[in-house]
Protein backbone atom coordinates (compact mmCIF):
# COMPACT_ATOMS: atom_id res chain seq x y z
CA UNK A 1 0.00 0.00 0.00
CA UNK A 2 1.02 3.59 -0.52
CA UNK A 3 1.62 6.55 2.05
CA UNK A 4 -0.43 8.00 -0.92
CA UNK A 5 -3.71 5.56 -0.95
CA UNK A 6 -6.69 6.20 0.63
CA UNK A 7 -5.47 10.36 1.32
CA UNK A 8 -6.28 13.74 0.25
CA UNK A 9 -5.94 13.71 -3.17
CA UNK A 10 -3.75 16.89 -3.16
CA UNK A 11 -1.43 14.58 -0.85
CA UNK A 12 -1.39 12.06 -3.28
CA UNK A 13 -0.16 14.25 -5.96
CA UNK A 14 2.09 15.51 -4.20
CA UNK A 15 3.97 12.04 -3.53
CA UNK A 16 3.90 11.55 -7.26
CA UNK A 17 5.44 14.69 -8.01
CA UNK A 18 8.59 13.79 -5.60
CA UNK A 19 8.16 10.43 -6.69
CA UNK A 20 9.03 11.70 -10.59
CA UNK A 21 11.72 14.06 -9.20
CA UNK A 22 13.38 11.26 -7.26
CA UNK A 23 12.83 8.63 -10.60
CA UNK A 24 14.98 11.82 -12.68
CA UNK A 25 17.49 12.95 -10.20
CA UNK A 26 18.42 10.50 -7.18
CA UNK A 27 20.61 7.77 -8.86
CA UNK A 28 22.12 5.88 -6.33
CA UNK A 29 19.28 6.42 -4.18
CA UNK A 30 15.85 5.66 -6.50
CA UNK A 31 17.71 2.17 -7.03
CA UNK A 32 17.26 1.44 -3.01
CA UNK A 33 13.94 2.83 -2.96
CA UNK A 34 12.58 0.97 -5.10
CA UNK A 35 12.84 -2.15 -3.09
CA UNK A 36 11.58 -0.75 -0.06
CA UNK A 37 7.11 -1.17 0.49
CA UNK A 38 5.38 1.34 -1.52
CA UNK A 39 4.40 3.51 1.64
CA UNK A 40 8.10 3.60 2.78
CA UNK A 41 9.06 4.41 -1.02
CA UNK A 42 6.62 7.14 -0.97
CA UNK A 43 8.12 8.92 1.62
CA UNK A 44 11.78 8.33 1.06
CA UNK A 45 10.68 10.24 -2.41
CA UNK A 46 9.44 13.01 -0.59
CA UNK A 47 12.36 13.68 1.94
CA UNK A 48 14.62 13.35 -1.66
CA UNK A 49 12.56 15.89 -3.60
CA UNK A 50 13.74 17.95 0.13
CA UNK A 51 16.82 17.64 -0.12
CA UNK A 52 17.22 18.34 -3.95
CA UNK A 53 15.31 21.35 -3.57
CA UNK A 54 17.79 22.30 -1.04
CA UNK A 55 20.96 21.56 -3.41
CA UNK A 56 19.46 23.09 -6.19
CA UNK A 57 19.41 26.45 -4.76
CA UNK A 58 23.02 26.26 -3.26
CA UNK A 59 24.72 24.60 -6.72
CA UNK A 60 22.90 27.24 -9.29
CA UNK A 61 26.08 28.69 -10.45
CA UNK A 62 24.18 31.10 -12.67
CA UNK A 63 23.46 33.11 -9.83
CA UNK A 64 26.03 35.22 -7.17
CA UNK A 65 26.49 33.30 -3.92
CA UNK A 66 24.77 36.16 -2.54
CA UNK A 67 21.43 35.67 -4.66
CA UNK A 68 21.61 32.16 -3.68
CA UNK A 69 21.23 32.70 -0.30
CA UNK A 70 18.61 35.14 -0.93
CA UNK A 71 16.48 32.60 -2.35
CA UNK A 72 17.61 30.03 -0.38
CA UNK A 73 16.18 32.40 2.90
CA UNK A 74 13.19 32.66 1.07
CA UNK A 75 12.70 29.05 0.25
CA UNK A 76 13.48 27.92 3.88
CA UNK A 77 10.95 30.76 5.07
CA UNK A 78 8.31 29.30 3.32
CA UNK A 79 8.94 25.52 4.18
CA UNK A 80 8.57 27.14 7.41
CA UNK A 81 5.26 28.83 7.04
CA UNK A 82 4.09 25.60 5.34
CA UNK A 83 4.84 23.36 8.25
CA UNK A 84 3.70 25.80 10.96
CA UNK A 85 0.66 25.58 8.94
CA UNK A 86 0.28 21.99 8.37
CA UNK A 87 0.52 21.51 12.53
CA UNK A 88 -2.10 24.22 13.06
CA UNK A 89 -4.18 22.82 10.40
CA UNK A 90 -3.81 19.15 10.29
CA UNK A 91 -2.27 18.53 6.96
CA UNK A 92 -5.31 20.69 5.65
CA UNK A 93 -2.70 23.05 3.18
CA UNK A 94 -3.85 25.79 0.87
CA UNK A 95 -3.93 24.72 -2.74
CA UNK A 96 -0.97 26.94 -3.53
CA UNK A 97 1.85 25.25 -0.72
CA UNK A 98 4.42 23.55 -2.72
CA UNK A 99 4.01 20.16 -3.60
CA UNK A 100 7.11 18.96 -1.70
CA UNK A 101 6.17 20.65 1.12
CA UNK A 102 2.99 18.90 0.98
CA UNK A 103 4.36 15.44 0.63
CA UNK A 104 6.87 15.96 3.54
CA UNK A 105 4.69 16.93 5.62
CA UNK A 106 2.31 14.22 5.50
CA UNK A 107 5.78 11.76 5.77
CA UNK A 108 6.70 13.96 8.54
CA UNK A 109 3.59 12.73 10.65
CA UNK A 110 3.53 9.45 9.37
CA UNK A 111 7.21 8.66 10.30
CA UNK A 112 7.77 11.20 13.26
CA UNK A 113 10.69 13.26 11.61
CA UNK A 114 11.20 16.40 13.61
CA UNK A 115 11.73 19.78 11.95
CA UNK A 116 15.23 19.65 13.44
CA UNK A 117 16.24 16.86 11.68
CA UNK A 118 15.15 18.78 8.24
CA UNK A 119 16.88 22.38 9.71
CA UNK A 120 19.97 20.59 9.97
CA UNK A 121 20.12 18.85 6.68
CA UNK A 122 19.87 22.40 5.15
CA UNK A 123 21.88 23.88 7.64
CA UNK A 124 24.78 21.44 5.67
CA UNK A 125 23.50 23.01 1.99
CA UNK A 126 23.73 26.00 3.24
CA UNK A 127 27.45 25.45 4.21
CA UNK A 128 28.56 25.74 0.55
CA UNK A 129 27.42 29.05 0.33
CA UNK A 130 29.95 30.10 2.72
CA UNK A 131 33.12 30.32 1.33
CA UNK A 132 36.33 29.84 3.13
CA UNK A 133 39.98 31.12 2.33
CA UNK A 134 43.13 29.24 1.95
CA UNK A 135 46.14 30.48 2.65
CA UNK A 136 46.82 30.60 -1.02
CA UNK A 137 43.68 31.68 -2.86
CA UNK A 138 39.58 31.75 -2.18
CA UNK A 139 38.34 28.55 -2.20
CA UNK A 140 36.00 26.92 0.54
CA UNK A 141 38.12 24.68 2.84
CA UNK A 142 38.08 22.64 5.54
CA UNK A 143 40.76 22.96 7.92
CA UNK A 144 40.74 19.56 9.70
CA UNK A 145 39.39 16.75 9.19
CA UNK A 146 36.69 16.56 12.25
CA UNK A 147 35.97 20.04 10.68
CA UNK A 148 35.01 18.09 7.56
CA UNK A 149 33.22 15.16 9.58
CA UNK A 150 30.28 18.57 10.60
CA UNK A 151 30.15 18.87 7.44
CA UNK A 152 29.40 15.73 6.52
CA UNK A 153 27.36 14.70 9.16
CA UNK A 154 25.06 17.57 8.38
CA UNK A 155 24.98 17.00 4.44
CA UNK A 156 24.83 12.87 4.90
CA UNK A 157 24.05 11.52 8.07
CA UNK A 158 21.18 13.97 8.97
CA UNK A 159 20.02 12.01 5.51
CA UNK A 160 20.69 8.99 7.20
CA UNK A 161 18.93 9.64 10.24
CA UNK A 162 15.61 10.77 8.65
CA UNK A 163 15.99 7.51 6.06
CA UNK A 164 15.99 4.86 9.43
CA UNK A 165 12.99 6.65 11.19
CA UNK A 166 11.21 5.73 7.98
CA UNK A 167 13.05 2.44 7.74
CA UNK A 168 12.31 1.53 11.26
CA UNK A 169 14.13 0.75 13.98
CA UNK A 170 14.08 0.29 18.16
CA UNK A 171 17.93 -0.06 19.20
CA UNK A 172 19.36 3.48 19.69
CA UNK A 173 22.41 1.98 18.37
CA UNK A 174 20.94 2.14 14.98
CA UNK A 175 21.60 6.16 15.34
CA UNK A 176 25.47 6.33 15.47
CA UNK A 177 25.90 3.77 12.97
CA UNK A 178 23.73 6.02 10.78
CA UNK A 179 25.32 9.08 11.21
CA UNK A 180 28.79 7.07 10.32
CA UNK A 181 26.82 5.36 7.49
CA UNK A 182 26.41 8.50 6.01
CA UNK A 183 29.58 10.19 6.83
CA UNK A 184 31.07 6.96 4.58
CA UNK A 185 28.94 7.67 1.69
CA UNK A 186 30.00 11.05 1.81
CA UNK A 187 33.30 10.88 1.82
CA UNK A 188 32.91 8.19 -1.34
CA UNK A 189 31.36 11.41 -3.05
CA UNK A 190 34.46 13.48 -2.21
CA UNK A 191 36.56 11.45 -3.62
CA UNK A 192 34.65 10.71 -6.77
CA UNK A 193 33.57 14.44 -7.21
CA UNK A 194 37.25 16.25 -6.62
CA UNK A 195 38.18 17.11 -9.91
CA UNK A 196 34.76 19.10 -10.47
CA UNK A 197 34.50 20.66 -6.48
CA UNK A 198 38.20 22.19 -7.55
CA UNK A 199 36.47 23.92 -10.38
CA UNK A 200 33.99 25.05 -8.31
CA UNK A 201 36.39 26.58 -5.96
CA UNK A 202 35.45 23.80 -3.39
CA UNK A 203 37.81 21.62 -2.06
CA UNK A 204 36.69 18.95 0.62
CA UNK A 205 40.01 17.24 1.21
CA UNK A 206 40.66 19.12 4.56
CA UNK A 207 43.62 21.45 4.85
CA UNK A 208 45.64 19.18 7.50
CA UNK A 209 45.74 16.16 4.82
CA UNK A 210 46.58 18.76 2.04
CA UNK A 211 49.72 19.81 4.65
CA UNK A 212 50.58 16.44 5.43
CA UNK A 213 51.25 15.02 1.69
CA UNK A 214 52.47 18.77 0.74
CA UNK A 215 49.70 19.79 -1.51
CA UNK A 216 47.12 23.04 -1.86
CA UNK A 217 44.42 24.06 -3.75
CA UNK A 218 46.69 25.12 -6.60
CA UNK A 219 48.37 21.87 -6.38
CA UNK A 220 44.63 20.24 -7.00
CA UNK A 221 43.83 22.99 -9.86
CA UNK A 222 47.02 21.44 -12.02
CA UNK A 223 45.75 18.34 -11.68
CA UNK A 224 42.21 18.93 -12.66
CA UNK A 225 43.55 20.82 -15.80
CA UNK A 226 45.68 17.55 -16.81
CA UNK A 227 49.09 17.64 -14.81
CA UNK A 228 50.05 13.81 -14.18
CA UNK A 229 48.93 12.57 -9.97
CA UNK A 230 52.11 11.71 -8.42
CA UNK A 231 52.61 8.46 -5.84
CA UNK A 232 52.34 10.54 -3.34
CA UNK A 233 49.12 12.45 -4.27
CA UNK A 234 47.26 9.20 -5.01
CA UNK A 235 48.35 8.11 -1.37
CA UNK A 236 46.64 11.12 -0.28
CA UNK A 237 43.86 10.14 -1.65
CA UNK A 238 43.97 6.52 -0.29
CA UNK A 239 44.40 7.91 3.40
CA UNK A 240 40.82 9.35 2.89
CA UNK A 241 39.60 6.06 1.37
CA UNK A 242 40.84 4.17 4.43
CA UNK A 243 38.73 6.90 6.46
CA UNK A 244 35.90 6.24 4.59
CA UNK A 245 36.37 2.60 4.89
CA UNK A 246 36.18 2.61 8.84
CA UNK A 247 33.14 4.06 8.76
CA UNK A 248 31.70 1.85 6.03
CA UNK A 249 31.70 -0.72 9.44
CA UNK A 250 29.16 0.81 10.93
CA UNK A 251 26.55 -0.35 7.79
CA UNK A 252 26.83 -3.55 8.38
CA UNK A 253 26.13 -3.26 11.82
CA UNK A 254 23.03 -0.83 11.04
CA UNK A 255 21.17 -3.35 8.35
CA UNK A 256 20.27 -5.57 11.35
CA UNK A 257 18.81 -3.12 13.59
CA UNK A 258 16.22 -2.05 10.92
CA UNK A 259 12.88 -3.19 10.61
CA UNK A 260 13.13 -6.45 8.25
CA UNK A 261 11.06 -5.15 5.34
CA UNK A 262 13.91 -2.27 5.32
CA UNK A 263 16.93 -3.84 5.24
CA UNK A 264 17.08 -5.07 1.19
CA UNK A 265 17.02 -1.03 0.93
CA UNK A 266 19.81 -0.47 3.15
CA UNK A 267 21.77 -3.50 1.87
CA UNK A 268 20.72 -2.11 -1.78
CA UNK A 269 22.69 1.64 -0.72
CA UNK A 270 25.64 0.16 0.98
CA UNK A 271 26.64 -2.05 -1.49
CA UNK A 272 26.42 0.43 -4.35
CA UNK A 273 28.47 3.19 -2.50
CA UNK A 274 30.65 0.89 -1.07
CA UNK A 275 31.54 -0.64 -4.79
CA UNK A 276 32.53 2.98 -5.92
CA UNK A 277 34.56 3.29 -3.50
CA UNK A 278 36.63 -0.31 -4.37
CA UNK A 279 35.94 1.22 -7.92
CA UNK A 280 38.09 4.62 -7.22
CA UNK A 281 40.81 2.26 -5.37
CA UNK A 282 40.67 -0.32 -8.57
CA UNK A 283 41.20 2.91 -10.56
CA UNK A 284 44.70 4.08 -8.19
CA UNK A 285 42.52 6.92 -7.07
CA UNK A 286 43.10 8.43 -10.77
CA UNK A 287 39.70 10.62 -10.17
CA UNK A 288 41.20 14.25 -12.11
CA UNK A 289 40.97 12.07 -15.53
CA UNK A 290 37.69 10.49 -15.00
CA UNK A 291 34.61 10.39 -13.24
CA UNK A 292 34.71 7.21 -11.69
CA UNK A 293 30.98 5.11 -11.22
CA UNK A 294 29.04 2.06 -11.27
CA UNK A 295 27.58 1.06 -15.04
CA UNK A 296 24.03 0.47 -15.16
CA UNK A 297 24.67 -2.89 -15.65
CA UNK A 298 26.05 -3.23 -11.93
CA UNK A 299 23.23 -1.13 -10.43
CA UNK A 300 20.67 -3.40 -12.16
CA UNK A 301 22.22 -6.73 -10.53
CA UNK A 302 22.92 -5.00 -7.24
CA UNK A 303 18.66 -4.06 -7.01
CA UNK A 304 17.87 -7.43 -9.04
CA UNK A 305 19.62 -9.26 -5.71
CA UNK A 306 18.11 -6.47 -3.65
CA UNK A 307 14.51 -7.29 -4.60
CA UNK A 308 15.04 -11.09 -3.58
CA UNK A 309 16.31 -10.33 -0.26
CA UNK A 310 13.12 -7.87 0.03
CA UNK A 311 10.53 -10.44 -0.85
CA UNK A 312 12.68 -13.27 1.03
CA UNK A 313 12.25 -10.87 4.16
CA UNK A 314 8.58 -10.63 3.77
CA UNK A 315 7.67 -14.04 3.37
CA UNK A 316 9.56 -14.34 7.08
CA UNK A 317 8.88 -11.09 8.28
Amino acid sequence: MSVASNIDPQIAEAYLFCRNVARREAKNFYWAFRVLPRHKSDAMCAVYAFMRRADDLSDDESKSIEDRRTEMAAWLNSWRASRASAAKNSLNLSAETDPVFRALAHTQQAFNIPDALLEELVAGTTMDLEPRTSNLEPVQTYATFDDLYRYCYLVASVVGLVCIKIFGYTDPRAEKFAEETGVAFQLTNILRDVKEDIERDRVYLPLDLLDEFGESPAELRTLAAGRTMTERERAMLATLAIRAEKYYLAAGKLTPLLDRDSRAAMWVLVTIYHRLLARIADHKMEVFRTRVALSTAEKLSVLARGAVMAAWNRVFA
